[in-house]
């Protein structure tokens, strides 16, 4: 039975307050005890024995059977409080964000507002920050690769501590060099994989955003055939190509802690160039084969559009249904109400328990 309104204050009810009617015989009862003669016995100036009590003794077992059984009246009743959450509506998406983390992105090929070079990491990751703190109705979990792929964090509403994590993301966090798109790209997807948001095989209200600069040459399995299983699952993947100059300078780093190396004059050095090797063939086909779209991210600005390009994609509705809990207080009254009554009935009639003569 569905909890009945509430109409007592502090959001209190009665789910069978037919019982209520019952209090009628109690009111009778009252009334007709009130009608009876009854014997009394006048002693002349008792009052300067003892003070009257408030109730008369012989009194209090009716009184005491009485409220035992009001409160098997209201017990009966079955007062409630109830919680109610208010039903909410919201729009949402589950996000994957796969990141490529390469020595190539290294390459220093996009300026900052002031007109300094800066890398694909740095240039694209106060992107993806924003990104992430625009969408807090979305669970988003981040995946980064380089010669393999490892998840940084699972999918989560707390995007604040997803947004310092990306601020910690350096080159060389994957020891493992080169450029493992399709193994970015499957991690992302299996980390999509719940069974509660399946319908018929294909998974609701999630899509991977994938960013490389590169081409795969690493992991094992193969960036299409990746795509072949967000096809199947139904999850579009957003590719982003990073960087403008195939032949960009790589600033010389520290394998060990990703710092960059320093010559005398605490200036950057360089002693490598990009090979020029880049598949944005593969990107556009991943895309076209799982509903998604390709963006070329030449600098900043176009790379700013082809996140805002996503974050304006249609959101399904997650309908949260609104629940009501309600406590039960059955027991709080059916418990001391038999007691009452019964103690009130035992010393109305103590003869039945072998009172004194």
């Amino acid at each position: 039975m569905n909890p009945a309104p509430t109409f007592l204050p502090g959001g209190w009810t009665l789910a069978e307050p037919i019982w209520l009617l019952a209090l009628l015989l109690l009111a009778l009862a009252v009334w007709w005890r009130s009608r009876r003669p009854r014997p009394v016995l006048v002693i002349p100036r008792v009052s300067k024995w003892a003070g009257a009590p408030a109730v008369s003794l012989g009194r209090m077992p009716s009184i005491l059977a009485a409220a035992g059984f009001g409160a098997l009246v209201v017990a009966l009743a079955r007062p409630q409080q109830l919680e109610e959450k208010k039903q909410v509506r919201q729009k949402g998406y589950d996000i994957m964000l796969a990141i490529d983390l390469s020595l190539s992105m290294l390459a220093e090929d996009y300026q900052d507002k002031f007109g300094n070079r800066i890398n694909r990491l740095e240039a694209i990751r106060p992107i993806i920050e924003s990104f992430i703190l625009k969408r807090p109705t979305d669970r988003i979990g981040v995946v980064i690769y380089s010669g393999r792929a490892f998840t940084l964090s699972p999918l989560t509403f707390d995007h604040s501590w997803l947004a310092r994590q990306m601020q910690r993301l350096r080159i060389g966090a994957v020891r493992e060099q080169g450029t493992a798109v399709g193994d970015g790209l499957g991690l992302a997807l299996s980390r999509l994989s719940q069974a509660q948001r399946m319908e018929q095989g294909t998974r609701k209200g999630a899509f991977v955003i994938l960013m490389t600069d590169g081409k795969n040459n690493s992991g094992v399995l193969d960036p299409v055939e990746a795509a072949g299983l967000a096809k199947n699952k139904g999850i579009p993947v957003y590719t982003i190509a990073a960087g403008s100059d195939p032949f960009a300078p790589i600033p010389d780093v520290d394998p060990n802690t990703g710092r960059y190396l320093l010559n005398g004059r605490g200036q950057k050095t360089y002693s490598g160039r990009l090979d020029g090797s880049f598949d944005e063939e593969t990107l556009k086909q991943i895309a076209s084969l799982s509903d998604g779209k390709f963006f070329r991210a030449m600098d900043v600005g176009t790379a700013e559009a082809a996140f805002a390009a996503i974050d304006k994609r249609q959101r399904i509705e997650f309908d949260a249904k609104a629940q009501i809990r309600a406590d039960e207080w059955f027991a709080a009254f059916a418990a001391p109400g038999l007691a009452c009554f019964f103690v009130g009935i035992a010393l109305a009639r103590p003869g039945r328990w072998g009172g004194v003569a």
